[in-house]
């Protein structure tokens, strides 16, 4: 059975936005869906949440898929790293290995993650592709995140037009993302 699991961003939520939209499409299509709560998603930790992954991935195959948001795409990345096995696809939405538009608060909390380098060789070696989804207009994720993800990663980029950052709250559904998902486990 083809799991995906969907990864909401910092201070975000699974069961609002598109990440609720994706869950009810990908269960409706006979996927097995998980879309947990992250840990402390108001102040995001790189452990915690690489920790909460492996207890509920458990063994990645070839018919594990994840989407991820933001600081979720980066938490997706380090759980990755540790994998010994290959899963079959990944979907990066506002994705970012560098930042740019954060307040005081904000660039404390996300100092970790931007300090603490991810092997991208090693995670390019972990999944079978990779899909980046990125707006043109993204207020933190700046468009360099998807050049280097396609240069590190090899992975597919698709830019849209004035989606921001695709917060959950304002952002009802992303249907390129179904779709890159729909292809990339067929």
């Amino acid at each position: 059975m083809k799991r995906v699991f969907i990864i909401h961003g910092w201070g975000g939520r699974p069961d609002c936005g598109w990440l609720a939209w994706l869950n009810k499409e990908l269960s409706s299509k006979g996927f097995k869906v998980f879309a947990p709560n992250m840990p402390d998603a108001e102040h995001p930790k790189i452990n915690a949440w690489v920790n909460y992954l492996k207890k509920i991935v458990g063994e990645v195959d070839g018919n594990t898929y994840f989407v991820s948001h933001s600081i979720g795409c980066q938490a997706i990345m380090r759980f990755l790293e540790s994998q010994d096995n290959k899963a079959g696809g990944v979907i990066f939405i506002g994705g970012w290995l560098k930042l740019k538009g954060l307040d005081k608060e904000e660039e404390e909390i996300s100092l970790p993650w931007l300090n603490n380098p991810i092997n991208l060789d090693k995670v390019k070696n972990k999944a079978k592709k990779f899909v980046s989804l990125v707006s043109d207009d993204d207020p933190y994720a700046s468009l360099e995140n998807s050049k280097i993800f396609k240069e590190k990663l090899g992975a597919k980029i698709i830019i849209e037009k004035n989606k921001g950052h695709y917060i959950e709250n304002v952002t009802k559904a992303i249907p390129v993302v179904l779709k890159e998902l729909l292809e990339i486990s067929a």
